[in-house]
């Protein structure tokens, strides 16, 4: 079915020497052309996904001590959805390599979850042959910038869960938020508000509704209190 030279492609962009070449070809094969659903890459695929949430839950774990449960159960439903696993597929060359059957969609229009699925199964190929600690080189090399992402985008949406977290670890207190002012128009107004600490006032924050206002006051005051700055 395949030849030495694809072998060797499919050996270069997955960085890994199998030592038993028939996991990476059934890591690569799908179901439409596999004589057997035995000896496609649906297996691998189940295995790769468990192996690759781990590694992601332990990533997040140790690079986001001040984060709960939820923060960190949010991220990592990002990084290992098949939008992600699908791109990943795509950005280093797995989907190139599929080895599909004639009655497969073309190429450029394969389906996210096909896409997605060949990740994971190169993933539990890797485990497989070469263990834990070389499928985890394989994952975080191709979506640690994944996760850094989806965490940024998480942390610039939850400036007040952040904050929370923050000041209950170091301060044992709950932060408060107070309406200032407000002005314009019912249909178009705009808001003050502040961060109360302990008694303590951070910078305020406008904004065009309340919650939008409470979050940048948040992103304030989290600022001010990373950078050991005191509220007013």
């Amino acid at each position: 079915m395949v030849d030495a030279d694809f072998l060797t492609r499919a050996q270069g962009v997955v960085e890994h020497e199998f030592s038993d070449n028939e996991m990476l070809i059934a890591a690569l094969t799908h179901s439409s052309i596999a004589d057997c659903r035995l000896d496609c890459n649906e297996r691998l695929e189940f295995l790769g996904d468990a192996i690759l949430g781990a590694i992601v839950c332990e990533e997040l774990f140790k690079r986001f001590e001040e984060w709960f449960e939820g923060d960190l159960t949010k991220v990592k439903s990002a990084v290992v959805s098949r939008r992600i696993c699908a791109k990943v597929s795509d950005e280093i060359g797995l989907t190139d390599l599929l080895i599909l059957g004639k009655g497969v969609a073309s190429r450029n229009s394969l389906p996210t979850s096909l896409r997605a699925a060949v990740l994971e199964s190169v993933i539990g190929a890797i485990f497989l042959d070469g263990g834990f600690e070389a499928a985890k080189a394989f994952v975080l090399k191709h979506v640690s910038k994944h996760i850094e992402n989806c965490a940024k985008s998480e942390d610039q949406d939850n400036f007040k869960s952040a904050l929370q977290q923050h000041i209950q670890r170091e301060m044992c207190d709950t932060p408060r938020y107070e309406t200032l002012d407000e002005q314009g128009p019912d249909h178009s107004k705009c808001f003050e508000v502040c961060v109360i600490v302990g008694g303590k006032r951070f910078p305020s924050a406008w904004g065009p509704s309340k919650k939008a206002a409470e979050q940048e006051a948040a992103r304030r005051a989290l600022e001010h209190l990373r950078n050991g700055q005191h509220s007013d």
